[in-house]
């Protein structure tokens, strides 16, 4: 559902550059010129890693949100979890079909394709919130993934 918040918010402020697709269609944003290409969002929440249900490639670009209370504070932790979305990193990159970690096991709700760590962390940051980090920060205290 964040995704496709994510995906029509996008597309209203593109001024017509982009179109949102129908739900659950590669890509989730259609450029209307040939100038731009097409548009994959991933969403995941806190530390997860965005993922989908099969590898495609394509140009991505990921979001990573925590859950905030009222006041808009994080507090780590499941059972300290909100209602309120803030997205607290934004990623964008050109990703290939093997830069996916698939999962295919027997009794699973189906595929998986993850994007691998290595991959992820050299996708291009373009937002980044320190405050609602939910990693612990390293010693010198920066984010590790911070690229």
């Amino acid at each position: 559902m964040i995704g496709s918040l994510l995906g029509a918010g996008l597309a209203a402020a593109s001024n017509g550059l982009y179109r949102r697709n129908r739900p659950h269609a590669y890509p989730d944003l259609i450029p209307q010129s040939p100038d731009y290409n097409n548009l994959e969002i991933k969403v995941a929440l806190e530390k997860n890693k965005p993922k989908g249900h099969l590898p495609k490639a394509g140009n991505y670009i990921t979001f990573r949100y925590v859950l905030c209370d009222e006041s808009g504070r994080f507090t780590s932790g499941k059972e300290n979890r909100g209602e309120k979305v803030f997205i607290w990193e934004v990623k964008v990159g050109q990703i290939k079909e093997g830069d996916f970690d698939i999962s295919n096991t027997d009794g699973d709700s189906g595929k998986t394709a993850v994007i691998k760590t290595r991959v992820f962390n050299e996708m291009d940051l373009v937002y980044f919130d320190r405050d609602l980090l939910p990693y612990g920060r390293g010693q010198d205290g920066r984010y590790p993934g911070f690229n």
